[in-house]
Protein backbone atom coordinates (compact mmCIF):
# COMPACT_ATOMS: atom_id res chain seq x y z
CA UNK A 1 0.00 0.00 0.00
CA UNK A 2 2.81 2.21 1.16
CA UNK A 3 4.33 2.69 -2.83
CA UNK A 4 0.69 4.00 -3.74
CA UNK A 5 1.77 7.09 -1.82
CA UNK A 6 3.80 9.52 -4.10
CA UNK A 7 6.16 12.16 -3.26
CA UNK A 8 4.58 15.82 -2.41
CA UNK A 9 3.32 17.28 -5.78
CA UNK A 10 2.49 20.87 -6.86
CA UNK A 11 -2.05 20.57 -8.28
CA UNK A 12 -3.40 22.90 -10.53
CA UNK A 13 -6.61 22.92 -11.70
CA UNK A 14 -8.32 25.93 -13.81
CA UNK A 15 -11.79 26.43 -14.56
CA UNK A 16 -13.53 28.45 -17.02
CA UNK A 17 -15.60 31.23 -14.69
CA UNK A 18 -19.34 31.60 -16.44
CA UNK A 19 -19.29 28.78 -19.12
CA UNK A 20 -22.88 27.79 -18.56
CA UNK A 21 -23.92 31.60 -19.38
CA UNK A 22 -22.22 31.64 -21.97
CA UNK A 23 -23.43 28.71 -23.62
CA UNK A 24 -26.73 30.24 -23.18
CA UNK A 25 -26.17 33.59 -24.99
CA UNK A 26 -23.41 32.13 -27.44
CA UNK A 27 -24.90 28.98 -28.14
CA UNK A 28 -23.37 25.34 -28.06
CA UNK A 29 -21.01 26.17 -31.55
CA UNK A 30 -19.28 28.96 -29.65
CA UNK A 31 -19.08 27.23 -26.15
CA UNK A 32 -17.41 24.11 -27.91
CA UNK A 33 -14.84 26.77 -29.33
CA UNK A 34 -14.73 28.03 -25.82
CA UNK A 35 -13.69 24.56 -25.07
CA UNK A 36 -11.15 23.58 -27.45
CA UNK A 37 -9.12 26.98 -26.61
CA UNK A 38 -9.07 26.28 -23.10
CA UNK A 39 -8.05 22.51 -23.79
CA UNK A 40 -5.42 23.48 -26.15
CA UNK A 41 -3.95 26.53 -24.49
CA UNK A 42 -3.79 24.35 -21.00
CA UNK A 43 -2.06 21.48 -22.89
CA UNK A 44 0.70 23.66 -24.90
CA UNK A 45 1.25 25.32 -21.55
CA UNK A 46 1.26 22.78 -19.35
CA UNK A 47 3.56 20.73 -21.67
CA UNK A 48 6.15 23.47 -21.76
CA UNK A 49 6.54 24.15 -17.89
CA UNK A 50 7.35 20.63 -16.98
CA UNK A 51 4.10 19.28 -16.22
CA UNK A 52 1.76 16.94 -16.75
CA UNK A 53 -2.34 17.12 -17.37
CA UNK A 54 -4.48 14.62 -15.70
CA UNK A 55 -7.72 15.58 -16.88
CA UNK A 56 -10.50 17.76 -18.40
CA UNK A 57 -13.68 17.45 -17.28
CA UNK A 58 -15.83 19.76 -19.35
CA UNK A 59 -14.28 23.16 -18.52
CA UNK A 60 -12.07 22.25 -15.60
CA UNK A 61 -8.25 21.08 -15.99
CA UNK A 62 -6.02 18.99 -13.80
CA UNK A 63 -2.56 19.54 -14.13
CA UNK A 64 0.65 18.61 -11.81
CA UNK A 65 3.93 19.72 -11.07
CA UNK A 66 7.01 17.70 -9.81
CA UNK A 67 8.00 21.43 -8.80
CA UNK A 68 5.76 24.30 -7.07
CA UNK A 69 8.16 27.41 -8.78
CA UNK A 70 7.18 25.18 -12.32
CA UNK A 71 3.45 25.13 -11.35
CA UNK A 72 3.35 28.87 -10.78
CA UNK A 73 5.30 30.10 -13.38
CA UNK A 74 2.95 27.67 -15.48
CA UNK A 75 0.02 29.42 -13.70
CA UNK A 76 1.13 32.34 -14.92
CA UNK A 77 1.45 31.87 -18.49
CA UNK A 78 -1.71 30.26 -18.17
CA UNK A 79 -3.74 33.27 -17.14
CA UNK A 80 -1.43 35.45 -19.84
CA UNK A 81 -2.48 33.18 -22.87
CA UNK A 82 -6.14 32.93 -21.63
CA UNK A 83 -6.78 36.67 -21.31
CA UNK A 84 -4.87 36.74 -25.08
CA UNK A 85 -6.90 34.65 -26.98
CA UNK A 86 -7.84 36.08 -30.33
CA UNK A 87 -11.83 35.69 -29.89
CA UNK A 88 -11.88 36.86 -26.48
CA UNK A 89 -10.23 37.24 -22.59
CA UNK A 90 -11.16 33.73 -21.11
CA UNK A 91 -12.31 33.89 -17.65
CA UNK A 92 -10.51 30.99 -15.58
CA UNK A 93 -9.81 30.97 -11.85
CA UNK A 94 -6.94 28.75 -10.69
CA UNK A 95 -6.02 27.23 -7.33
CA UNK A 96 -2.64 25.65 -6.48
CA UNK A 97 -2.04 23.72 -3.86
CA UNK A 98 1.34 20.85 -2.55
CA UNK A 99 1.31 17.89 -0.67
CA UNK A 100 1.60 13.87 -0.91
CA UNK A 101 -0.86 12.23 -2.78
CA UNK A 102 -1.86 8.28 -3.72
CA UNK A 103 -1.72 7.20 -6.84
CA UNK A 104 -4.86 6.07 -8.26
CA UNK A 105 -5.20 4.87 -11.98
CA UNK A 106 -3.78 7.31 -14.05
CA UNK A 107 -4.54 10.27 -11.55
CA UNK A 108 -4.16 10.91 -7.99
CA UNK A 109 -6.17 11.71 -5.07
CA UNK A 110 -5.39 13.64 -1.60
CA UNK A 111 -5.85 16.60 0.59
CA UNK A 112 -3.70 18.56 -1.86
CA UNK A 113 -5.79 18.38 -4.91
CA UNK A 114 -8.89 18.92 -3.06
CA UNK A 115 -7.78 22.14 -1.48
CA UNK A 116 -6.47 22.90 -5.00
CA UNK A 117 -9.82 22.50 -6.37
CA UNK A 118 -11.16 25.06 -3.10
CA UNK A 119 -9.03 27.58 -4.02
CA UNK A 120 -9.77 27.11 -7.61
CA UNK A 121 -13.74 27.82 -7.00
CA UNK A 122 -13.10 30.96 -4.57
CA UNK A 123 -10.39 32.78 -7.63
CA UNK A 124 -12.26 35.28 -9.73
CA UNK A 125 -11.59 35.41 -13.41
CA UNK A 126 -7.68 35.59 -14.29
CA UNK A 127 -6.60 35.27 -10.73
CA UNK A 128 -4.18 32.54 -9.17
CA UNK A 129 -5.17 31.47 -5.93
CA UNK A 130 -2.50 29.27 -3.70
CA UNK A 131 -1.93 28.17 -0.25
CA UNK A 132 1.25 30.08 1.95
CA UNK A 133 3.33 26.29 1.39
CA UNK A 134 3.50 26.70 -2.55
CA UNK A 135 4.91 29.83 -2.16
CA UNK A 136 6.95 29.33 -0.03
CA UNK A 137 8.40 25.95 -1.45
CA UNK A 138 8.93 27.83 -4.65
CA UNK A 139 10.66 30.43 -3.16
CA UNK A 140 11.59 33.45 -5.08
CA UNK A 141 10.04 33.23 -8.70
CA UNK A 142 10.59 36.24 -11.13
CA UNK A 143 8.29 38.54 -12.63
CA UNK A 144 5.52 37.44 -9.93
CA UNK A 145 4.46 39.45 -6.83
CA UNK A 146 2.26 37.94 -3.92
CA UNK A 147 -0.74 38.99 -2.28
CA UNK A 148 -2.19 37.88 0.38
CA UNK A 149 -5.91 37.08 0.98
CA UNK A 150 -5.90 36.41 4.34
CA UNK A 151 -7.15 33.42 6.32
CA UNK A 152 -9.91 31.07 4.72
CA UNK A 153 -11.64 28.29 6.23
CA UNK A 154 -12.77 25.09 3.87
CA UNK A 155 -15.11 22.27 4.51
CA UNK A 156 -13.24 19.09 5.81
CA UNK A 157 -10.21 21.23 6.24
CA UNK A 158 -9.62 21.48 10.34
CA UNK A 159 -7.07 24.32 10.23
CA UNK A 160 -7.66 27.80 8.43
CA UNK A 161 -5.85 28.21 5.53
CA UNK A 162 -3.37 31.03 4.69
CA UNK A 163 -4.20 31.63 0.95
CA UNK A 164 -2.26 33.99 -1.31
CA UNK A 165 -2.96 35.50 -4.60
CA UNK A 166 0.03 35.39 -7.48
CA UNK A 167 0.09 38.06 -10.06
CA UNK A 168 2.61 38.59 -12.87
CA UNK A 169 4.42 41.66 -12.19
CA UNK A 170 3.29 44.03 -15.26
CA UNK A 171 -0.19 43.69 -16.31
CA UNK A 172 -2.80 41.73 -14.44
CA UNK A 173 -4.71 39.33 -15.87
CA UNK A 174 -7.91 39.82 -13.96
CA UNK A 175 -8.21 43.64 -15.12
CA UNK A 176 -9.16 42.51 -18.26
CA UNK A 177 -12.54 41.22 -16.76
CA UNK A 178 -13.28 44.47 -14.64
CA UNK A 179 -13.69 46.41 -18.04
CA UNK A 180 -15.62 44.20 -19.94
CA UNK A 181 -19.75 43.76 -20.23
CA UNK A 182 -21.83 41.02 -18.03
CA UNK A 183 -20.92 37.51 -19.46
CA UNK A 184 -17.15 38.25 -18.22
CA UNK A 185 -17.88 40.66 -15.38
CA UNK A 186 -17.82 40.32 -11.47
CA UNK A 187 -21.22 38.77 -10.85
CA UNK A 188 -23.08 41.34 -9.27
CA UNK A 189 -24.98 40.40 -6.29
CA UNK A 190 -27.65 41.89 -4.08
CA UNK A 191 -27.91 40.81 -0.15
CA UNK A 192 -30.50 41.48 2.56
CA UNK A 193 -30.39 40.67 6.20
CA UNK A 194 -31.75 42.83 8.91
CA UNK A 195 -28.74 41.87 11.00
CA UNK A 196 -26.30 44.63 10.10
CA UNK A 197 -23.00 42.53 11.51
CA UNK A 198 -24.02 38.95 9.28
CA UNK A 199 -24.78 41.43 6.45
CA UNK A 200 -21.56 42.96 6.53
CA UNK A 201 -19.42 39.76 7.18
CA UNK A 202 -20.97 38.30 4.01
CA UNK A 203 -20.34 41.50 1.83
CA UNK A 204 -16.53 41.53 2.99
CA UNK A 205 -16.58 37.83 2.12
CA UNK A 206 -17.50 37.84 -1.13
CA UNK A 207 -16.13 40.96 -1.96
CA UNK A 208 -12.98 39.45 -0.93
CA UNK A 209 -13.32 36.97 -3.44
CA UNK A 210 -14.23 39.02 -6.50
CA UNK A 211 -17.97 39.70 -6.66
CA UNK A 212 -19.50 43.34 -6.92
CA UNK A 213 -22.37 44.25 -4.22
CA UNK A 214 -24.68 46.58 -5.91
CA UNK A 215 -27.59 46.37 -3.04
CA UNK A 216 -27.70 45.93 1.11
CA UNK A 217 -31.36 45.63 2.17
CA UNK A 218 -32.99 45.47 5.31
CA UNK A 219 -35.67 43.74 4.66
CA UNK A 220 -37.93 42.24 1.23
CA UNK A 221 -39.65 45.69 0.24
CA UNK A 222 -36.25 47.50 0.32
CA UNK A 223 -34.78 44.11 -1.55
CA UNK A 224 -37.52 44.05 -4.34
CA UNK A 225 -36.95 47.91 -5.38
CA UNK A 226 -33.28 47.23 -5.19
CA UNK A 227 -33.62 44.70 -7.36
CA UNK A 228 -35.89 46.59 -9.82
CA UNK A 229 -33.22 49.10 -10.15
CA UNK A 230 -29.77 47.38 -10.31
CA UNK A 231 -30.82 44.65 -12.32
CA UNK A 232 -28.21 42.15 -10.27
CA UNK A 233 -26.56 38.67 -11.39
CA UNK A 234 -27.50 37.04 -7.77
CA UNK A 235 -29.46 37.55 -4.91
CA UNK A 236 -28.85 36.62 -1.34
CA UNK A 237 -31.57 37.26 1.23
CA UNK A 238 -32.47 35.35 4.58
CA UNK A 239 -35.82 33.61 4.54
CA UNK A 240 -37.01 35.36 7.89
CA UNK A 241 -37.23 39.31 7.36
CA UNK A 242 -39.38 42.38 9.14
CA UNK A 243 -41.92 43.21 10.11
CA UNK A 244 -42.80 39.21 10.73
CA UNK A 245 -39.84 36.97 10.23
CA UNK A 246 -41.60 34.36 8.91
CA UNK A 247 -41.13 33.85 4.81
CA UNK A 248 -41.00 37.55 3.87
CA UNK A 249 -37.32 36.93 2.33
CA UNK A 250 -38.95 33.70 0.96
CA UNK A 251 -41.69 35.28 -0.51
CA UNK A 252 -39.49 38.12 -1.87
CA UNK A 253 -37.19 35.55 -3.55
CA UNK A 254 -40.18 33.56 -5.42
CA UNK A 255 -41.43 37.50 -6.88
CA UNK A 256 -37.77 38.09 -7.87
CA UNK A 257 -37.37 34.34 -9.72
CA UNK A 258 -40.83 35.42 -11.72
CA UNK A 259 -40.06 38.51 -12.82
CA UNK A 260 -36.40 38.06 -13.36
CA UNK A 261 -35.32 34.53 -14.22
CA UNK A 262 -32.28 36.16 -15.27
CA UNK A 263 -31.47 36.74 -11.62
CA UNK A 264 -30.18 33.59 -9.32
CA UNK A 265 -31.18 34.11 -5.63
CA UNK A 266 -29.65 32.24 -2.88
CA UNK A 267 -31.96 31.47 0.38
CA UNK A 268 -29.90 31.61 3.69
CA UNK A 269 -32.00 30.19 6.99
CA UNK A 270 -31.02 29.81 10.52
CA UNK A 271 -32.67 26.17 10.86
CA UNK A 272 -33.81 23.43 8.55
CA UNK A 273 -36.74 24.05 6.81
CA UNK A 274 -36.76 21.26 3.99
CA UNK A 275 -40.36 22.61 2.80
CA UNK A 276 -39.26 25.70 1.47
CA UNK A 277 -36.18 24.18 0.04
CA UNK A 278 -38.30 21.79 -2.13
CA UNK A 279 -40.72 24.14 -2.82
CA UNK A 280 -38.79 26.88 -4.21
CA UNK A 281 -36.42 24.27 -6.38
CA UNK A 282 -39.57 22.89 -7.66
CA UNK A 283 -40.78 26.29 -8.57
CA UNK A 284 -37.70 27.42 -10.62
CA UNK A 285 -34.72 24.73 -10.51
CA UNK A 286 -32.18 26.87 -12.35
CA UNK A 287 -30.33 29.44 -10.83
CA UNK A 288 -31.70 28.71 -7.09
CA UNK A 289 -29.81 27.38 -4.17
CA UNK A 290 -30.47 27.23 -0.10
CA UNK A 291 -28.20 27.32 2.55
CA UNK A 292 -27.92 27.01 5.82
CA UNK A 293 -26.75 30.50 7.40
CA UNK A 294 -23.96 28.55 9.27
CA UNK A 295 -22.41 27.07 5.94
CA UNK A 296 -21.29 30.80 5.35
CA UNK A 297 -18.17 30.38 7.73
CA UNK A 298 -16.90 27.73 5.42
CA UNK A 299 -15.82 29.89 3.02
CA UNK A 300 -14.76 28.12 0.22
CA UNK A 301 -17.72 25.99 0.30
CA UNK A 302 -19.54 28.93 0.34
CA UNK A 303 -18.29 31.03 -2.34
CA UNK A 304 -18.17 28.21 -4.98
CA UNK A 305 -21.70 27.51 -4.43
CA UNK A 306 -22.48 31.45 -4.98
CA UNK A 307 -20.62 30.71 -8.29
CA UNK A 308 -22.55 27.77 -9.02
CA UNK A 309 -25.85 29.62 -8.46
CA UNK A 310 -24.82 32.29 -10.60
CA UNK A 311 -23.73 29.96 -13.56
CA UNK A 312 -27.36 28.27 -13.50
CA UNK A 313 -26.68 25.76 -10.92
CA UNK A 314 -28.90 25.05 -8.30
CA UNK A 315 -27.51 23.89 -4.64
CA UNK A 316 -29.10 22.62 -1.33
CA UNK A 317 -27.83 22.84 2.12
CA UNK A 318 -26.30 18.93 3.15
CA UNK A 319 -27.98 19.23 5.86
CA UNK A 320 -31.48 19.56 4.23
CA UNK A 321 -30.29 16.62 2.09
CA UNK A 322 -30.05 14.67 4.98
CA UNK A 323 -33.04 14.86 6.61
CA UNK A 324 -34.99 14.53 3.48
CA UNK A 325 -33.08 11.14 3.24
CA UNK A 326 -33.53 9.76 6.78
CA UNK A 327 -37.06 10.03 5.98
CA UNK A 328 -36.99 6.06 4.65
CA UNK A 329 -37.85 5.03 1.54
CA UNK A 330 -40.01 6.86 -1.00
CA UNK A 331 -42.02 5.39 -4.17
CA UNK A 332 -39.94 6.17 -7.31
CA UNK A 333 -36.58 6.28 -5.98
CA UNK A 334 -36.76 2.74 -3.48
CA UNK A 335 -35.07 0.87 -6.55
CA UNK A 336 -31.87 3.36 -6.57
CA UNK A 337 -29.06 1.30 -4.45
CA UNK A 338 -27.47 3.18 -1.00
CA UNK A 339 -24.34 4.22 -3.30
CA UNK A 340 -27.17 6.04 -5.65
CA UNK A 341 -28.90 7.36 -3.05
CA UNK A 342 -25.67 8.83 -1.94
CA UNK A 343 -24.83 10.00 -5.30
CA UNK A 344 -28.31 11.65 -5.91
CA UNK A 345 -27.91 13.41 -2.09
CA UNK A 346 -24.71 14.77 -3.51
CA UNK A 347 -26.30 15.85 -6.76
CA UNK A 348 -29.17 17.68 -4.89
CA UNK A 349 -26.59 19.94 -3.13
CA UNK A 350 -25.24 21.00 -6.31
CA UNK A 351 -21.99 18.93 -6.87
CA UNK A 352 -20.42 18.19 -10.38
CA UNK A 353 -19.54 14.66 -10.52
CA UNK A 354 -15.51 15.75 -10.06
CA UNK A 355 -16.74 16.90 -6.63
CA UNK A 356 -18.59 13.63 -5.91
CA UNK A 357 -15.23 11.75 -7.14
CA UNK A 358 -13.30 14.14 -4.66
CA UNK A 359 -16.48 13.52 -1.63
CA UNK A 360 -16.74 9.80 -2.37
CA UNK A 361 -13.20 8.86 -3.38
CA UNK A 362 -14.40 7.14 -6.23
CA UNK A 363 -13.33 7.25 -10.23
CA UNK A 364 -14.85 9.47 -12.41
CA UNK A 365 -15.72 6.45 -14.49
CA UNK A 366 -17.30 4.80 -11.54
CA UNK A 367 -19.46 8.02 -10.96
CA UNK A 368 -20.74 8.76 -14.73
CA UNK A 369 -21.79 4.79 -14.17
CA UNK A 370 -24.33 5.14 -11.37
CA UNK A 371 -25.29 8.67 -12.21
CA UNK A 372 -26.26 6.62 -15.51
CA UNK A 373 -28.37 4.09 -13.69
CA UNK A 374 -30.29 7.21 -11.67
CA UNK A 375 -31.30 8.35 -14.81
CA UNK A 376 -31.89 5.53 -15.92
CA UNK A 377 -33.99 4.25 -13.22
CA UNK A 378 -35.91 7.36 -12.89
CA UNK A 379 -37.23 7.14 -16.43
CA UNK A 380 -35.22 9.66 -17.80
CA UNK A 381 -34.48 9.66 -21.14
CA UNK A 382 -31.05 10.72 -23.07
CA UNK A 383 -30.86 14.41 -22.94
CA UNK A 384 -28.49 17.57 -21.39
CA UNK A 385 -26.91 16.04 -18.42
CA UNK A 386 -27.43 19.10 -17.16
CA UNK A 387 -31.18 19.11 -17.45
CA UNK A 388 -31.22 15.57 -16.65
CA UNK A 389 -29.67 16.61 -13.43
CA UNK A 390 -32.15 18.77 -12.43
CA UNK A 391 -35.12 16.70 -13.06
CA UNK A 392 -33.34 14.14 -10.85
CA UNK A 393 -33.08 16.00 -8.50
CA UNK A 394 -36.73 17.45 -8.36
CA UNK A 395 -38.04 13.76 -8.77
CA UNK A 396 -35.88 12.85 -5.11
CA UNK A 397 -37.24 16.30 -3.94
CA UNK A 398 -41.05 15.27 -5.04
CA UNK A 399 -40.91 12.04 -2.71
CA UNK A 400 -39.46 13.25 -0.01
Amino acid sequence: MADRWAAPKTFLIADVRGDASFTQERGDEAAATLTMSFTRITEEVVATTDGSVLEFHGDEALAVFESPRAAIRAAVQLQTAYVSEDAAPMPVGIGLDIGESVRVGEGYRGAALNLAARLCGVAGPGEILATSEVAHLAGHVDDVSIESRGEMTFKNVADPVRVLRIVPVGEDPSMAFRVLGKATAPIRIVLADDSVLFREGVARVLTDAGFVITGRASDAQELLAIVEREGPDLVITDIRMPPTHTTEGLEAARRIRAAHPSVGVLVLSQYVESRHAVKLLQETPERVGYLLKDRVSDIGEFVDTVRRIARGGSAIDPDVVAQLLRRGERSGIDGLTDREREIIGLMAEGRSNQAICEQLFLSPKTVETHVGSIFSKLGLLPGADDHRRVLAVLTYLREA
